[in-house]
């Protein structure tokens, strides 16, 4: 079993900056992927950002070059670091592991390859 817990969220102004975190705990070990999605009230959940075991990165083309994923394996922690933030940003933040669903050299874009998933945090931007 793995837990994980968003936090970070808030309320922030078009162009402001967050950062997220998740931390992890339980048996992460078989984790290939850790990734990021995202819910607006009304849409379908979105990747936002995924990251593998060997630190590859990958972005959904709405947050490219604006949002950045690291993590930090000795705190067993997630990171989203977010800027340039804008309204459509607006959403619940999911971090998610996949529990060993996606095979080596696999993509971490898709949600249901994952297998634990945190309760979320809120990010409302306002302009």
């Amino acid at each position: 079993q793995v837990q994980l817990v968003e936090s970070g969220g808030g309320s922030v102004q078009a162009g402001g900056s967050l950062r997220l975190s998740c931390a992890a705990s339980g048996y992460t070990d078989n984790s290939y992927c850790m990734g990021w999605f995202r819910q607006a009230p009304g849409k379908e959940s979105e990747f936002v950002s995924g990251i593998d075991s060997d630190g590859r990165t990958s972005y959904g083309d709405s947050v490219k070059g604006r949002f950045t994923i690291s993590q930090d394996n000795a705190k067993n922690t997630l990171y989203l670091q977010m800027n340039s933030l804008k309204r459509e940003d607006t959403a619940m933040y999911f971090c998610a592991a996949d529990g060993g669903l996606v095979r080596y050299g696999g993509s971490c874009q898709r949600g249901h390859d994952y297998n634990y998933w945190g309760h979320g945090t809120q990010v409302t931007v306002s302009s």
